[in-house]
């Protein structure tokens, strides 16, 4: 059940240029949030009547706290606002939203967990809740800014990709797949709509199982404002036509459900 919250800043710190890690404390929504899920945070500036969503990285239930990296993405967005809280500040927070990823289908089975640029952060959470054959985390870069390597290497087998090479496959994540010649039965995946389209075309031509969270084109995060809307294969019921709003009836989706 999404609630508001006022939550508080634990700790904030840059872990990349313009790439801000945030813990907060919250009552309620740490403890009721799911891998792939994601909240959205409230500007103190009055022209934004939306709040911005963000994904979580980490979630710590038994203390009711939540781990928020983000990008900032220019000035009057609302990031670069958040990026300026300090411990003990505190921030309007709704929560949990979305549908999170189905981990129960990945036991005993081979995994691909995919993430790309700011996609990368919810597959965190979600390597850390994984129980299956093996856990093969597949992540994309821009550089050798590779932000939450180290968490993520103790959390399975890493691959990474940077555009520039520097680090890694030369590439993109299905460059790095091709490379280091890996399979899967299952893959789940998020980052922005050129990545998942391939992922989910690799997906389909391999007869394989692809849950895909298209996080990258929400707005509000509340089913108010259908900026998100994907087409999809099944109407909706509720207004008949071929369309799923991302922030209400996903963001995670089966691959084979939306167009993209």
């Amino acid at each position: 059940m999404k609630k508001k919250e006022i939550c508080t800043v634990i700790r904030q710190k840059e872990i990349g240029d313009g790439i801000f890690s945030m813990w907060i404390q919250t009552e309620n929504i740490g403890k009721e949030a799911k891998q792939g899920q994601f909240v959205s945070l409230y500007s103190k500036d009055g022209s934004k009547l939306l709040p911005r969503p963000i994904s979580l990285c980490e979630i710590d239930r038994e203390n009711s706290r939540l781990r928020l990296v983000y990008r900032v993405t220019g000035t009057k967005t609302g990031t670069e606002e958040f990026s300026g809280l300090k411990a003990g500040d505190t921030i309007p927070v709704i929560g949990p939203l979305g549908n999170g990823f189905p981990v129960e289908k990945a036991e005993g089975k081979r995994v691909f967990l995919m993430g790309g640029g700011i996609g990368v952060p919810p597959i965190l959470e979600l390597a850390k809740q994984m129980q299956c054959e093996k856990k093969q985390i597949v992540v994309g870069y821009r550089n050798a800014q590779t932000f939450l390597k180290e968490e993520f290497e103790a959390a399975g087998e890493l691959y990474i990709s940077t555009e520039d090479g520097s680090v890694g496959t030369k590439g993109n994540v299905m460059d790095a797949i091709r490379e280091q010649k890996l399979e899967a039965d299952i893959i789940y995946a998020c980052g922005p709509t050129p990545m998942l389209r391939a992922i989910k075309q690799y997906a389909e031509a391999n007869n394989i199982e692809c849950y895909i969270s298209l996080e990258e084109r929400m707005a509000c995060g509340i089913g108010a404002c259908l900026a998100c809307v994907c087409k999809s294969k099944e109407k909706d019921a509720h207004s008949n036509v071929n369309n799923k709003r991302i922030c209400k009836d996903g963001p995670v989706f089966l691959s084979t459900e939306v167009e993209i």
